[in-house]
């Protein structure tokens, strides 16, 4: 016999049927981060222009090269190398804060990737009319980046 029926014969308090369970309220959606992406001619030690505006994020220039310390203590630092980096120089065009993020990885001839770097704002935001540049670090595999003869450049921004 049915509990519920047994129940009612005999004269037991009822509970009512379980509910099913609402259905699971969907997350509101987020804004999705704006994003650029491209492939450019890679050049070594030497400045390449950009003309790249995403959202009011001006990116101007590239450049690789090895990190060398700015000035020669002595010559204690003459042949010193501070690693492998790309350096990205942007303007915050916008009226509002930005907080950038930036990818870059270099590749050969023949497709074979030469080395990789990320990089972009590590504390706050660039505030409008700000302008960085922001070094991106080659770690590890970066010997054979000056061969390269294209890269990779992306952009992921937000507010």
């Amino acid at each position: 016999m049915h509990p519920l029926i047994l129940a009612a014969l005999l004269g037991l308090p009822q509970a009512p049927p379980p509910q099913p369970a609402p259905a699971a309220q969907a997350a509101p959606a987020q804004k999705p981060l704006s994003f650029y992406g491209t492939r450019l001619p890679f050049l070594w030690n030497t400045l390449i222009p950009l003309d790249i505006n995403l959202d009011g994020l001006k990116v101007t220039s590239i450049f690789f090269d090895i990190r060398k310390p700015d000035s020669n203590f002595f010559g204690l630092l003459k042949h010193a190398d501070f690693g492998t980096r790309a350096q990205v120089t942007v303007t915050n065009t916008s009226s509002y804060a930005k907080v950038p993020g930036f990818a870059v990885a270099v590749v050969d001839k023949d497709g074979n990737l030469l080395g990789a770097a990320s990089g972009g704002t590590k504390f706050g935001t660039m505030q409008p009319g700000d302008t960085e540049t922001f070094d991106l670090n080659f770690d590890q595999v970066k010997a054979r980046l000056p061969k390269g003869d294209h890269f990779y450049l992306s952009i992921e921004l937000r507010n």
